[in-house]
């Protein structure tokens, strides 16, 4: 039995953080039902990845909020669920009569998570944005770049998932833990540009105590130390390296075959450009795989950069099932890993909005009531 099992979830459609946050709670056995447009609405939440990873083992359906009586459905599924994931701005939801305070007069134990860019309040609170545009905010985004560079955005791995959907269902599993002992539910506001600062707690305490500097791509963990670097190899792919501790820097030196009495200091920071160009040569005389080679087994922190397309065919990928198959679309397993309860990814119920009949039959509609609303165009 997974972990969740017995939770439900209202999903409200919108862009990544927010499928994510589900995806995480289902794959871990929560009822998760995501509740869309109706098709006729408009591409605004584009779905244009028919087998999406983040509506694996989820329901869905399509109502039309626009209307009383579509909004009447939510109140109806809110009275019934456990937790209720909005990502719009701020207002919206209380415009619909959905609101937190709304929701918690419906069903004082419902947790209700509101994930958006820059959080409930704030200047910037009814602003629209990005995942670039809140980490830029949050001081992240000054960090990814090497010397004399731009910053150079993460994809939006950092804002949009782990600052915000992942932290989002952390949110929720704490108000469900607390909820044991209170018996009421909470509001969630889990903000991408908090979860960001969040995340990159370690750099400013770094810069607090005076152990780096504002000189982005000088410092040891931002590409200025030759032994916390990336480098290219002779077939043009890439290794990276970590080796931070002395006796992994010796290792390092030792498959490198360099002498270290013909090197400066590992910490000799003014040295390090010198020496980055020295690895730098070193590591285009040979491949990537002869490189991976050389390493494998050794602690010298340096291990291959793979592709995407390559992850699934490296074998301790293959050893750990890093990647599964659902709907024939090859994606991450679930994670973390859990020894008596694992998570499990699952297909969906069927196409964006194929439960809606479900969904109501649930919540109690009469088979003529729901025939009414498809009528209606209420829902689809």
């Amino acid at each position: 039995m997974r972990p969740l099992k017995g939770v439900k979830v209202i999903e409200m459609a919108g862009l990544a953080p927010s499928p994510y946050c589900g995806m995480l709670l289902s794959d871990f056995g929560a009822d998760v039902v995501i509740v869309d447009r109706l098709s006729k609405g408009g591409p605004e939440i584009p779905n244009i990845m028919p087998k999406n990873p983040f509506n694996r083992g989820k329901k869905s359906m399509r109502v039309n909020l626009k209307t009383d009586q579509g909004v009447a459905i939510v109140r109806d599924m809110i009275r019934d669920s456990d937790v209720l994931i909005e990502p719009y701005r701020p207002g919206v939801m209380e415009s619909l009569g959905l609101g937190p305070d709304d929701a918690s007069t419906l069903n004082p134990r419902v947790i209700y998570a509101r994930l958006t860019g820059w959080g409930q309040e704030g200047p910037y609170a009814s602003m629209a944005g990005h995942d670039i545009n809140y980490i830029a905010l949050s001081g992240a985004l000054s960090l990814f770049r090497q010397k004399g560079e731009k910053p150079l955005p993460p994809c939006n791995l950092l804002g949009d998932f782990a600052g915000g959907g992942m932290l989002c269902a952390m949110g929720i599993l704490l108000a469900l833990v607390e909820r044991n002992n209170s018996g009421e539910g909470q509001v969630v506001d889990a903000a991408m540009v908090d979860g960001a600062t969040n995340l990159s707690t370690l750099f400013y305490s770094l810069l607090a105590h005076h152990l780096m500097t504002l000189d982005i791509g000088t410092n040891m963990l931002d590409t200025g130390a030759p032994f916390y670097q990336t480098y290219e190899t002779s077939d043009g792919k890439f290794m990276s390296v970590g080796a931070i501790e002395g006796r992994f820097y010796a290792e390092l030196l030792e498959g490198l075959d360099i002498d270290p009495s013909s090197l400066s200091q590992q910490l000799d920071m003014p040295k390090w450009p010198e020496m980055t160009e020295r690895f730098a040569a070193v590591f285009k005389t040979k491949t990537r795989d002869e490189w991976t080679a050389i390493f494998d087994g050794k602690d010298a922190c340096v291990a291959p950069i793979l592709d995407l397309d390559e992850v699934d065919k490296h074998p301790h990928n293959i050893k750990r099932e890093l990647l599964v198959t659902v709907e024939g679309v090859l994606q991450p397993a679930p994670a973390p890993r859990l020894s008596r309860t694992p998570g499990k990814a699952t297909e969906p119920g069927g196409p964006r909005g194929s439960n809606t009949w479900e969904v109501l039959s649930t919540l109690g509609y009469s088979e003529e009531d729901i025939t009414t609303l498809f009528q209606g165009e209420i829902v689809e």
